[in-house]
């Protein structure tokens, strides 16, 4: 049984379109047939929480006598029970950096997703900033330097409504690839109210009309109907800069989209970016290397229905070939 803590009811409910019953290793008698036992615990990073759920309640069904504890807390959270040998895996959403490589860590590649813009999507000035989307400058003056503090001085339109910037609160990947776009800037760079978490980030801009913010793909696109998710809309980059979003810029309009735009890399890195499963040092557990093995081949096959974007081929061979 997997154990959801202390979750916003968006996120159980994230988890929930996945949950579903069965079980093929099991005689008509409920008992099972299956040699693999034991216990994972997972931790980390909002980003990779809902894909490691689906991965964890199709690996139970394969393997019902494992039992699989995933919960959310942001990547800084992933990292430091990892590295403390709290769980057994983390769930990390930013670049490895040289401290955490000299403190141990141990990391695979399992998926890709990316940072969004996002407003509410009854934005007063919403028509305007769909039309022009933003350039990594605006945002820039917006999130870093707050020179931009009016909608109307951010799109050249009368509007005198003030602009109110949110960020991540949590030691989070999202915030250290928003910022890492932002002309290389970092998480404590930002300059805005701090919200816990990507669902609270969702819910504050649904909120908040003038707010503006970012979300990770899976708190902004439902993935039942693959639209976003009423209350939110997603700011369009203008990656050219000639201040209209061009055809080939406009990816937004559904979650299939997106996804096709990180993959074949219209949509810039960062703020898209790989995520990670990290441990201190290559596990030793026969189990958690079949469970990363499992993800790495039969696993990847429920990454894009989940909202991600798969590894390429040879991605996966290198991140396969770290854990034989």
């Amino acid at each position: 049984m997997k154990r959801f803590l202390n979750l916003p009811i968006f996120i159980v409910s994230v988890v929930m379109l996945f949950a579903s019953c069965g079980n093929k290793n099991s005689d008509n008698k409920g008992n099972s047939k299956d040699s693999l036992q034991g216990n994972i615990t997972i931790s980390g990073a909002f980003a990779l929480y809902p894909l490691v759920v689906k991965w964890a309640d199709e690996y139970s069904k394969l393997h019902p006598n494992v039992n699989i504890n995933v919960s959310a807390g942001g990547a800084g959270k992933g990292m430091t029970d990892a590295l403390s040998g709290m769980v057994e895996l983390g769930m990390y959403s930013k670049s490895i950096s040289d401290e955490e490589k000299n403190k141990g860590v141990w990391w695979i590649s399992v998926a890709k997703d990316a940072v969004l813009g996002t407003v509410s999507d009854q934005n007063p000035s919403l028509k305007d900033l769909m039309a022009t989307g933003l350039t990594k400058e605006q945002l820039y003056d917006v999130f870093i330097t707050n020179k931009t503090k009016t909608w109307g001085q951010l799109l050249k339109t009368s509007s005198k409504e003030e602009i109110n910037v949110y960020t991540r609160s949590d030691a989070c990947g999202a915030a250290e690839m928003w910022a890492k776009y932002l002309n290389n800037s970092r998480q404590e760079d930002i300059q805005a109210v701090g919200i816990n978490g990507d669902p609270g980030m969702a819910d504050a801009l649904k909120k908040d009309l003038n707010g503006i913010g970012y979300n990770n793909v899976v708190y902004a696109y439902d993935m039942s109907t693959r639209k976003k998710f009423p209350g939110i809309e997603v700011i369009p980059l203008d990656i050219n800069g000639n201040g209209k979003i061009d055809a080939d810029e406009n990816f937004y309009s559904s979650l299939d989209d997106i996804m096709k735009a990180i993959k074949d890399g219209r949509y810039p890195t960062p703020p898209s970016r790989d995520l990670y499963l990290i441990a201190k040092g290559k596990p030793e557990n026969k189990l958690v290397l079949n469970f990363l093995h499992w993800i790495l081949t039969e696993g990847q096959k429920f990454v894009p229905e989940a909202g991600y974007v798969t590894l390429t081929d040879e991605a996966i061979t290198a991140e396969k070939a770290k854990i034989q």
